[in-house]
């Protein structure tokens, strides 16, 4: 039996009969203290801030893009799950800076259906739940409303859309008491999970696979499925999320919940000894090694789920405070930089290499998991 199917029918019975507590007795005081939380936090985000004091400036790699990008919507999620831990005007100030250096518009315009281009409208709601100008969910709505008035809801092909955009359904349902919002979610959420491809969510493994072209029988080098890493994590958050926004009376919820418990058990069962995670997350030889964005969005999940009450703090406590801890010790540098964060891509050998002192393409959406993490280990008692 290999050893992930062995970890696997491990985290099993301890979800089942639980954890003693000496496990959780241990914890290292770095995860107990809320100040070297926060200071880790503030340190990483004020070198990004540092490096980016103009909010709107486009970002060049290879070509030009705007700064309204999915990457920098993902590190705005993070800073505005930092600003309600951290009440600083700046942090504030900032998003709404982008927000209008942007128009609070989209990258391609109103009629895009690229879940990529709605993520910025995950922190347009939020800034205007702070200060309801019309402006900032004017076009993020119109784009939704036409995506819903299409009929069409098999957009969400790979599964790192999920996170870009289902919290914007679920937000806008809430926002505006309209359930068409919530039940087209679902329908696009359900195509992604079990028509796309044959379905992208594998129950026997609580695992997803990343879009169609890693289905089986793709497989990785030693003949397992292909995880990637930060595509499960993209599927953690977005059910995170997601549960944190619609009523407790929302007639999916129950499905939503079940699969973000397995979820984390398929992730549990594959964390590496020194508490990071594989970018492969079944075959840690490919490309195998510490990686901070997957690790962080499953500390994310982790740390959210048992500040919620639905995951067992003696069974996931101990694994989020052992890559907490990795994670401050061994990526962030005295600067701020993170380290160990894997460029863009879709599967294991992109983005590479993967080092302490790798840059990757872009710095941002890495800052952005590092920051939902930091967010719900703050909160842990």
């Amino acid at each position: 039996m290999k050893l992930y199917r062995f970890n696997q029918v491990l985290i099993g019975f301890l979800l089942v009969g639980g954890l003693s507590g000496c496990a959780v007795q241990k914890q290292n005081s770095a995860t107990k203290n809320k100040q070297e939380i926060l200071e880790v936090m503030r340190r990483t985000n004020k070198y990004f801030m540092d490096k980016w004091p103009d909010a709107g400036k486009p970002i060049y790699t290879n070509r030009w893009r705007p700064s309204n990008i999915w990457t920098r919507g993902v590190y705005y999620e993070g800073l505005m799950a930092l600003y309600k831990i951290d009440k600083n005007q700046v942090y504030y100030d900032y998003a709404v800076e982008w927000g209008d250096k942007h128009k609070w518009g989209l990258r391609n315009g109103i009629e895009t259906r690229n879940a990529d281009d709605h993520d910025c409208g995950q922190t347009y709601l939020d800034l205007y739940e702070i200060d309801p100008k019309p402006e900032r969910i004017k076009d993020i709505k119109a784009s939704i409303d036409l995506i819903i008035a299409s009929g069409k809801y098999d957009d969400w092909t790979w599964i790192d859309a999920i996170q870009m955009a289902m919290p914007i359904f679920a937000k806008l349902g809430v926002m505006t008491k309209d359930a068409k919002y919530h039940e087209y979610m679902y329908k696009m959420y359900n195509h992604s999970k079990r028509a796309e491809g044959g379905g992208l969510y594998n129950q026997k493994d609580k695992l997803w696979w990343r879009d169609k072209d890693f289905v089986p029988p793709y497989k990785e080098p030693n003949g397992e499925d292909c995880y990637w890493s930060r595509g499960n994590g993209w599927v953690v958050a977005a059910l995170a999320r997601v549960l944190d926004i619609i009523p407790q009376n929302e007639k999916h919820r129950a499905e939503y919940l079940q699969d973000f418990k397995e979820l984390m058990e398929g992730v549990a069962a594959v964390q590496r000894p020194d508490g990071f995670w594989n970018v492969s997350l079944h075959d840690p030889n490919h490309f195998g090694g510490k990686e901070t964005t997957g690790t962080s969005l499953f500390v994310y999940g982790m740390a959210w789920g048992i500040n919620k009450g639905i995951l067992d703090a003696k069974t996931y406590r101990p694994m989020i405070d052992k890559a907490w801890n990795a994670m401050v010790k061994e990526a962030v540098h005295p600067s701020g930089f993170l380290g160990y964060v894997q460029g863009t891509g879709k599967e294991p050998k992109d983005g590479q290499p993967v080092t302490f002192s790798s840059m990757p393409d872009f710095e941002d959406y890495g800052l952005g998991c590092f920051l939902l993490a930091g967010s719900e280990v703050y909160k842990l008692k």
